[in-house]
């Protein structure tokens, strides 16, 4: 009888340790009433449409309310600025493309913030090429990059291209073009892609560098050729757009990842807990479907997998950031 009451104390006893980690687990999952989602980037925007579907699938699963702040200026960095200076409490994360990261450390001095030691990884997002589009204002005449190439010698004074932020992975791969092209290329920067591709189909740009997702909803006006894309194989959204690899001009590695950050100090069950609620998101088809309008596949990662790639990537920035000879403007 012994044997048998103590069985059923045992089970009893699992069964309330079982509801009580239950509990414990909902009750970190609505730890945080209220969160925000920081965004560097002007609203309509690749960026901006991410996190808005990302914080849509973070609700429930990581707090009960969960929105989107545009916080746009200074290629980004008033966003990034705010969020170092935001409360370790969970209720700031930052989405932010790898540029503002991985770049800007060798681009601003002084930057105001350590993209290793201010912040604390949560995970990627998604992944995207990078795009060079010409406009209205381009003869019609060039349809490859090897004739655009060949028209800016001879045409210096329309060497002249837009970016949606100064100092950005986009911005590089312009100033990288142009050199390989033999031409010193002149660079506006915009608060965001958008308005710099709004100015591109309005003829007031001749060109713009940006994530492929940027183009993608205004491609099909035919005011924009794309000349090409980064990365070894042709995007799956253009697939008729080479790449820069097959034109024989070495700008392949320019891609560019989403991440998600939060400010250093966060407790590490909050890190964890919003990462699984990102795991969560990527794997939804709404969002996959969402992202893919965008240009962005799907590209989850752990805290220490973006803690690792935003250092090697930091140190590989390092030696083209050398080559180029730029830097920003504070």
């Amino acid at each position: 009888m012994r044997n048998i009451r103590s069985i059923r104390h045992a089970v009893l006893t699992s069964l309330i340790a079982g509801t009580l980690l239950t509990t414990s687990s909902i009750a970190v999952a609505q730890a945080v009433e209220r969160a925000s989602i920081v965004v560097g980037l002007a609203a309509g925007g690749a960026t901006d449409a991410a996190a808005r579907g990302l914080a849509e699938k973070m609700r429930g699963t990581y707090g009960k309310s969960v929105v989107v702040e545009n916080k746009t200026g200074a290629g980004a960095r008033i966003a990034i600025q705010h969020t170092k200076d935001a409360a370790p409490d969970g209720t700031t994360l930052l989405l932010t493309p790898a540029s503002m990261m991985a770049i800007y450390p060798h681009t601003y001095s002084p930057l105001g913030y350590d993209p290793v030691e201010d912040f604390v990884p949560v995970g990627m997002l998604s992944i995207s090429e990078i795009g060079y589009g010409i406009g209205p204002s381009v003869p019609e005449s060039i349809q490859t990059l090897e004739q655009y190439r060949e028209w800016i010698k001879t045409n210096p004074n329309a060497a002249t291209f837009a970016h949606g932020a100064t100092g950005s992975g986009p911005h590089l791969l312009g100033e990288l073009l142009g050199r390989l092209s033999g031409v010193s290329m002149v660079q506006t920067g915009y608060r965001g892609s958008q308005p710099a591709i709004l100015d591109l189909m309005g003829g007031h740009v001749p060109a713009v560098a940006a994530p492929l997702g940027e183009f993608l909803p205004h491609v099909s006006t035919g005011k924009i050729r794309m000349l090409g894309v980064t990365g070894d194989q042709r995007s799956k959204f253009l697939p008729n757009v080479p790449t820069f690899k097959e034109q024989n001009v070495p700008l392949s590695e320019m891609t560019e990842w989403f991440g998600v950050f939060m400010p250093a100090g966060t407790p590490q069950q909050l890190v964890e807990q919003a990462n699984l609620s990102l795991k969560a998101a990527t794997e939804d088809s709404k969002l996959v479907n969402s992202l893919a309008l965008m240009g962005m596949e799907p590209m989850w990662s752990t805290p220490a997998d973006l803690q690792a790639r935003l250092q090697r990537d930091i140190a590989r920035w390092r030696d083209v950031i050398k080559e180029v000879g730029f830097t920003a403007q504070p």
